[in-house]
């Protein structure tokens, strides 16, 4: 079973989100002048009678490389219903959303706010796994909504690659 509080990516296991957010910032410390992006995503994937959801952490040095880290939760049963694998993924991109306080994000803003007129710029989004076309259309609305009312700026296929790809490389 995994541990729904530690991270992972290619280089470290077992982060705690606060480890996690360490290594964001001495990211952004690198190149403080650059403009990132903060995408948080998650798909799932049915394994027999289990349900592996994976969200991930996406910082984004725009054209010029990123920093990612995911996190697995394994629900202990076949969810068939794409209502409900879509509803959850939602819950738990929010769920990581809501871990990025006031205080974290000023920390960031004290890195980049200095870089302001040399072009740093920051942004954060959720991206969910859903599109226009094919099953999930349908609740676009609904699933954006939830994401507008916490303030963050919702992105949908194919502008979801935090989910649709990052993500989605690790539920296989």
């Amino acid at each position: 079973m995994c541990d729904p509080m530690m991270f992972h990516n290619v280089t470290e296991e077992n982060m705690l989100f606060e480890e996690v957010f360490s290594r964001m910032l001495r990211f952004i410390e690198m190149d403080p002048s650059s403009s990132y992006h903060l995408s948080i995503g998650t798909d799932s994937q049915v394994h027999d009678n289990k349900t592996r959801f994976v969200s991930a952490i996406h910082l984004h040095r725009k054209g010029k490389g990123a920093w990612g880290c995911i996190r697995q939760i394994i629900v202990p049963r076949a969810i068939k219903s794409i209502r409900e694998k879509i509803s959850l993924e939602t819950t738990y991109s929010q769920e990581l959303a809501f871990m990025f306080t006031n205080r974290h994000m000023d920390e960031i803003t004290e890195i980049l706010l200095p870089y302001s007129n040399e072009g740093a710029d920051f942004q954060f989004e959720i991206h969910l796994d859903i599109g226009k076309r094919g099953m999930t259309k349908e609740l676009i609305q609904e699933m954006t909504s939830r994401i507008y009312s916490m303030g963050l700026e919702p992105k949908i296929k194919p502008d979801s690659y935090a989910a649709s790809s990052y993500a989605n490389r690790y539920t296989k």
